[in-house]
């Protein structure tokens, strides 16, 4: 879950966005995205499949199992 959320918040930054812009990009709330960042909610496979189509990265990557 730690790993999720470092890359979660990677890749958005990089990218300069918000979390309400990300909301509004992968239609998950922003509150949501802000408690996966912190560790405080666990990301059901919609929201997964959905950041990892956003950000062009597969789910692997996306959840720390590959680099």
């Amino acid at each position: 879950m730690e790993k999720f959320a470092k890359r979660l918040k990677e890749l958005r930054t990089e990218r300069n966005l918000s979390f309400v812009k990300l909301s509004k990009l992968t239609k998950i709330g922003a509150s949501t995205l802000c408690m996966y960042e912190k560790c405080q909610r666990l990301a059901n496979l919609n929201s997964l499949n959905a950041l990892a189509d956003f950000f062009n990265v597969s789910l692997d990557y996306l959840v720390g199992r590959e680099d």
